[in-house]
């Protein structure tokens, strides 16, 4: 028993300690539980669809890239593979957008910074509603 624990008598002269009484009271969710672990559970749900959009939207801007680099078949799937990859290297976009315009400017392709965001942006309302059609 702790320095800070209680004994507790009950009704038949047994003694309890306050935390094992405490624990033997079964406890019934509430209203406001019920509404909390609802948020929390919708709060998950939307993060996770959120990471897979993120990650459907660089893969799809990995394959634009690759056509636009005129990559061969095999090549455009190892490509957008990397992409995604880049995306783990920072927190937030930059990383995948400096990968994406470094690879477009290297195969003298000239891409502006505005085609290449703008294009990041559609992709990403693209991924949303595939990942929220449930493709």
């Amino acid at each position: 028993m702790d320095a800070g624990s209680v004994l507790i008598e009950r009704r038949d002269g047994d003694l309890y300690d306050g935390a094992f009484l405490f624990c033997e009271i079964p406890l019934t969710m509430t209203t406001f539980d019920k509404r909390e672990q609802g948020f929390e559970s919708k709060f998950a749900l939307d993060q996770e669809q959120e990471f897979k959009a993120v990650a459907r939207r660089n893969r799809l801007l990995g394959e634009w890239a690759a056509d636009k680099m005129g990559l061969a078949d095999e090549r455009r799937a190892d490509y957008a593979k990397a992409v995604v990859k880049s995306d783990f290297e920072q927190p937030g976009d930059e990383d995948v957008y400096r990968k994406v315009m470094q690879d477009l400017e290297g195969s003298g392709l000239g891409v502006r910074e505005s085609e290449l965001r703008s294009k990041m942006d559609e992709l990403m309302a693209v991924a949303r509603e595939q990942i929220k059609n449930g493709e």
